[in-house]
Order: C-alpha cells, then sequence, then structure tokens
C-alpha cells in the first residue's frame, strides 16, 4: 500500500484516539464492537482504504457456517478430536453472538436466515468421507443430518450429487447489511475513516502513528484488521496469511425451492439461493490455482464459465436465468486453516485478527472477541493464538 507525494493530503489533519483499526470489514467493525463494549470510553479509529465492506467482506456469498474449511473428519486427523470439537464450537459460539449482538430480533432486516447449510458429494469417494463426519460429529453432539441422493433432490433442487449431509444449525446473511447494521450499533468514540489509505506505521514516543492519505492517526494501539491484505502492511504475515481470490456470479431470482445454502467438492465450490429468489455460486479456485493466488480482482473466463457449467449440470431450476453479476474477492488464508489473533512478537503495540481461510463470516465476529480478550490480559484459545507460530 502506497500513496503518491501528489495524493498525500495529510498535512495538518490530526486525530489522537486510544486504538486505530486498519480495515473496515466485518473484522474491522467487529473489533471495534468488542472493544467499545468492553471500555465505551475507549476512542476508536476504524482506517479504510475505500469504504466500508469494500474488500472480501462485502464480495463473498453470505455464509455463516460452522467449521473450517476442511470436513469435519479431516479436522479430526489432523487436530484430534478434542481441538476439532473446540474449533467447531468455536465457530459455533460466532454465529450465537452475531445473533444475540447485531441481529437481535431483526433477521429480516439483514436478509438473516438459519436454515442449515449442506456439503454435497458428487462421488462416492467424498460421500464416505461426509458419512464419517457425521459419526463423528453425531458423537461430539453436534447437531447434523445425512441425506441421500433423493433427499438431495427434493430438498435443494440439486442434480447429480449421490448424497450429503447437512449442519443444521448454519445460517446466512446479507453481508453488507451484516455490516451496515453493526456499523449502526458504533458509539460516538468510535470514528469511522472512509477513503483513507494506509501508507506507513511509525513510532512517535509511547505512541503509534498511522500515516494516510489523508490524517494523521496517533494511538497507543494498531490492529491489523486486514486479512489477506496483512502482507502488504507487514513481513510478519508473509509466512501465515496468503492473498487467495473468490469468483462469484449471481442470476436473476427465480421461485424459492432451496432449502439451504450448499458446499460442494470437499467445500471448494458452493451455492445457496438467496431469499429474494437469486442464485449466488462461488468458488473453482482449483481450476486455476496459480492465478487465483494474489492481489488481482478481475474475473476469469476459466472460472465464471465452470461456475455456469455447474449451475446448468446441477441446478435444473435456474437454468433459464440469466446472470446478473460477477465479481471477485481477496480472502486471506491463513497457513494451517486456523485464525491468527495476537500481537507482532517485537511490538506488542500492533495486534492482529485475521487468516479466517474463506470463513470471515463464521469466524471474525467472535475473533475480534478473543481479540478483546488479548488485549485486556485474559487467556485466548490456544489454536487461534499466534503464538503457535513461536
Amino acid at each position: 500500500m502506497s500513496v503518491s507525494y501528489w495524493n498525500d493530503q495529510s498535512k495538518g489533519q490530526n486525530l489522537n484516539v486510544d486504538i486505530a483499526i486498519i480495515g473496515g470489514g466485518i473484522s474491522g467493525l467487529s473489533c471495534a464492537y468488542w472493544l467499545q463494549k468492553e471500555d465505551p470510553s475507549l476512542r476508536i479509529a476504524i482506517i479504510e482504504k475505500y469504504e466500508i465492506g469494500a474488500g472480501a467482506s462485502g464480495r463473498n456469498a453470505g455464509f455463516v457456517t460452522c467449521g473450517s474449511v476442511e470436513h469435519f473428519n479431516r479436522l479430526v486427523g489432523k487436530h484430534g478430536p478434542e481441538e476439532a470439537l473446540e474449533i467447531w464450537r468455536f465457530s459455533e459460539k460466532n454465529l450465537e453472538l452475531l445473533q444475540q449482538e447485531i441481529i437481535q430480533g431483526d433477521a429480516d432486516d439483514y436478509l438473516f436466515e438459519q436454515r442449515g447449510s449442506f456439503s454435497l458429494a458428487s462421488t462416492e469417494t467424498e460421500f464416505n468421507e461426509l458419512k464419517e463426519s457425521t459419526k463423528l460429529m453425531s458423537a461430539m453432539k453436534i447437531n447434523v443430518e445425512e441425506l441421500g441422493q433423493k433427499d438431495i433432490e427434493t430438498r435443494l433442487g440439486a442434480a447429480k450429487f449421490v448424497g450429503g449431509i447437512k449442519y443444521c444449525d448454519d445460517a446466512s446473511v446479507h453481508p453488507m447489511l451484516l455490516l451496515r447494521g453493526m456499523k449502526k450499533k458504533l458509539g460516538k468514540n468510535v470514528f469511522v475513516l472512509e477513503q483513507h489509505e494506509v501508507h506507513s506505521i511509525q513510532t512517535k514516543a509511547e505512541n503509534k502513528l498511522v500515516l494516510t492519505n489523508k490524517t494523521n492517526i496517533e494511538a497507543s494501539m494498531v490492529v491489523y484488521a486486514t486479512n489477506g491484505y496483512s502482507p502488504l502492511l507487514h513481513d510478519y504475515f508473509s509466512t501465515k496469511v496468503f492473498p487467495t481470490r473468490a469468483q462469484i456470479m449471481v442470476t436473476e431470482p427465480v421461485p424459492r425451492f432451496m432449502e439451504g445454502p450448499c458446499y460442494a467438492n470437499f467445500v471448494l465450490d458452493y451455492f445457496r439461493q438467496l431469499p429474494t429468489g437469486e442464485m449466488i455460486i462461488g468458488g473453482f479456485r482449483q481450476l486455476q490455482k496459480d492465478v487465483e493466488k494474489g492481489y488481482s480482482d478481475e474475473t476469469s473466463d476459466v472460472i465464471q464459465k465452470a461456475l455456469e457449467h455447474f449451475l446448468l449440470e446441477h441446478i435444473p431450476a435456474i437454468r433459464n436465468a440469466k446472470v446478473t453479476h460477477r465479481w471477485s474477492g481477496i480472502m486471506g488464508f491463513s497457513v494451517d486453516g486456523q485464525p491468527l489473533v495476537g500481537s507482532l512478537p517485537e511490538d506488542p503495540q500492533l495486534l492482529f485478527a485475521c487468516g479466517y481461510t474463506g470463513h470471515g463470516l463464521g469466524l471474525a465476529f467472535h475473533s475480534a472477541k478473543v481479540l478483546t480478550d488479548c488485549i485486556f490480559g485474559r487467556n485466548i484459545p490456544k489454536f487461534i493464538s499466534a503464538k503457535r507460530f513461536t
């Protein structure tokens, strides 16, 4: 991130706060929310390069789902049953907190629905993994349901899947309505600075000075809530968080037929019908692995054609619907698939919450609460603590 001399308008524009948060997406707004709840007297600045939700937070498919980027049996194989369950319960708590603190009784205002989500298998190999996941999850009292081919056709209108699993408590939301609702709940001591590009963070006596193209913000702490863009701000993240592009398209609305959001192909592809009838689908980054890494946010013909082909092959009800929007967004994939919360080893005044690996809506609100715990000296879960890399 850089600002030219000619575009620098910051001279004489200064703001003093207690905590400066870089990033105006779900992570940054969540951090501000929990910090002000902890101490309403805190002066907090949210610094956003464009406008609230301009990054991945406003460019995703609106899934508020539990777990991680892997099927649960693989999560158990990687972390062991105890930590795998902890990771799952953490994301369940994220959804619970969003409902309690933000959505409350206004689900329609956010196009929020809790109708569960589905993982679908087009091969017996994947279905066997989902069956294994069902057994593990049921034994751990996680609310799941196994589905056969006929169930999928009847309840989801989806063809050519051999079976699947329903995660019964998952949800979906309009991500920008969620962000706007969060912003409205921020108090008078939270300053939202849009169109402010950060180009440098310096030390000034005992404080930090965040330099942007419009304002210099002095704070005792700085929070990186920049997810996939974090490596652009500090080298610490270059080996831990990797920018990964997601491509999405949406069709015109058709009468509702789908019970809930779906994943397919080992969680690489995903689709859902919105409450207003549109079909949204994303994924297929496995077709262009090299191209889908980095900060370029245009769409590609290869992946967009794959998204269209998927709908034609698997979703009969949508075959005649026109595509109305295509877009992409930059996610932050962590090196081990779990979020990072903590402070930089060499500077405890620089903190962060990032690395949501495609599950920002399902993890960021709770992760921001954990960051607040970290700031105020409380213990945080080991699986999310950045200390696991030291």
